[in-house]
């Protein structure tokens, strides 16, 4: 075993140094996401880093979608002893007060994008469900989240376009998820491959003026729940349940593009209420990242053992048929004379009672 610079500090879980952790699983992760917007159609950027000690990676991309652009800038290397270097090549997140403020860079590169972003929350980290689901036997997901609403300072890079980025109108919602998910290089299906049954996906953090509201919904191909979360969450930390969230989209004609949709919630002893949610900028977010779509670039898939570093651009209506997966837009959301903004990911992939067959 080797030690790092975090086995100095008294936060041990196991009988392991603090490089190891406490399951072989291949598939541990342990990642950022961010976005910033300005709760408009103008620009939308998108951040992850992630490590996954089991397979001696760590990778990190940004994604922008700005005018008739997608650039994304990503890189990997290998995760080596220290897991508190959140360094990937241009990349790093700096924790500047734990579950508050941190700040997000990327250096200039040669692929058109960079920025120097400090965040600083709204609400208080608020944790989610846990996230488990076995298929086939295996654990494919045991995942802990927690998210976040907040504001922006700094300053975005598109080529020589500089973006200045202030709290007064930028925003986002960022998460810290670590645990089981499928991650790196692909596995022999075996039986995984028999009934891949489907992805049902809401996710929806949104900010308003004086609280948040956090949303999950996933279903299977039955449409029964795998995953639910409503709640309303205040700068003070106190917490309001609301219920199972009820989603009902509303698709482009032919498609499973989401153009509007209503959430209802029915908070236990309270008044139900309809939350109207209307996409502004969608962001797809397979396309470059690592989330999937192309065989060579998958998180924690390994690159080699020197650190890499790319960029991948892609123009509208040009490549708009390339734009296919998880969607993570900004949203616009109202509800009993609220009005605000946050992400609004969705996913609707095979079969569900939603659509007829």
């Amino acid at each position: 075993m080797t030690l790092s610079p975090l086995d100095d500090f008294p936060i041990h879980q196991t009988s392991q140094v603090m490089r190891h952790v406490a399951t072989s699983d291949r598939n541990f992760y342990d990642r950022y996401y961010f976005n910033c917007h300005a709760g408009s159609d103008e620009l939308m950027l998108i951040i992850g880093m992630g490590q996954y000690p089991n397979l001696g990676v760590t990778d990190a991309f940004a994604c922008v979608r700005w005018r008739d652009l997608h650039r994304v800038v990503r890189a990997s290397r290998e995760i080596g002893d220290d897991r508190m270097d959140t360094r990937v090549g241009p990349f790093r997140v700096e924790v500047v007060e734990g579950l508050k403020r941190l700040r997000v860079v990327l250096e200039d590169n040669e692929h058109g994008l960079s920025f120097d972003l400090n965040w600083e929350g709204t609400i208080p980290a608020t944790m989610e469900p846990r996230h488990f689901i076995r298929w086939q036997e295996r654990v494919i997901f045991d995942s802990t989240r927690m998210a976040q609403t907040g504001r922006w300072t700094g300053h975005i890079m598109i080529g020589d376009e500089r973006v200045e980025v202030t709290p007064d109108r930028w925003q986002g919602t960022r998460d810290r998820s670590w645990g089981i998910r499928p991650v790196g290089e692909p596995e022999p299906p075996g039986i995984q491959s028999k009934n891949a049954g489907t992805f049902y996906w809401l996710y929806a953090p949104m900010q308003f003026d004086d609280h948040a509201i956090l949303c999950i919904v996933q279903e299977d191909e039955k449409g029964r729940r795998l995953l639910e979360e409503a709640v309303r969450v205040w700068p003070s930390g106190e917490e309001e349940y609301l219920g199972r969230p009820e989603y009902h989209p509303e698709y482009a004609p032919g498609t499973r593009d989401v153009t509007s949709a209503t959430i209802t919630f029915s908070p236990p002893g309270g008044k139900p209420f309809d939350l109207r949610c209307t996409p502004i900028l969608p962001v797809h977010l397979m396309v470059g990242t690592g989330y999937g779509l192309e065989p060579g670039w998958k998180h924690g898939m390994y690159q080699g053992p020197e650190p890499v570093v790319q960029g991948v651009t892609h123009t509208f209506p040009e490549d708009a048929a390339r734009m296919w997966g998880m969607v993570d837009a900004v949203g616009r959301f109202e509800y009993d004379g609220n009005v605000g903004y946050g992400l609004y990911e969705y996913w609707a992939l095979g079969p569900h009672p939603s659509f007829p067959e």
